[in-house]
């Protein structure tokens, strides 16, 4: 099968999401310092009690929504026949995620008035997942007519 520039732009932004996750969750689970670099303030935010939701840090669950996309994209690449609703799996996956990063954005700058630069990464990358997804949903949705 031939895969789209949108099928590589979702892996690679995935892999972007999904280190930048993993990163953010080992910071946390091990209590250690994140290397900022100067820019921002990281440890403000991980450290915040927004960090996790019923003790399991929010970028874990972050990578296992990363990871989970990324499973919906090789589905996606193998499973042709199952293509209309792992797209729309994808759009729902993405809209969630960045519907999230919307909500955690605004925590970090009008309540803990801190921004940290890896938060700010998935953000961004979310998003650009999400914009992706819509790309190819409506591509789906329109070879099938």
């Amino acid at each position: 099968m031939e895969r789209t520039r949108q099928w590589w732009i979702v892996i690679v932004f995935g892999l972007i999401g999904l280190v930048d996750s993993v990163y953010l969750a080992w910071i946390k689970l091990t209590d250690s310092l994140a290397v900022c670099g100067g820019i921002g303030n990281c440890e403000s935010v991980n450290s915040s009690r927004f960090a996790e939701i019923g003790g399991i840090p929010i970028a874990l669950i972050g990578a296992v929504g990363y990871l989970a996309i990324l499973v919906v994209l090789v589905l996606d690449d193998r499973k042709p026949v199952w293509r209309d609703g792992l797209r729309l799996t994808l759009f729902g996956f993405t809209l969630t995620g960045t519907l999230f990063s919307l909500y955690l954005t605004y925590l970090e700058v009008f309540v803990l008035r801190a921004i940290c630069p890896y938060c700010v990464l998935s953000a961004v990358a979310m998003a650009v997942l999400f914009f992706e997804a819509i790309l190819m949903l409506r591509q789906a949705f329109q070879t099938e007519r």
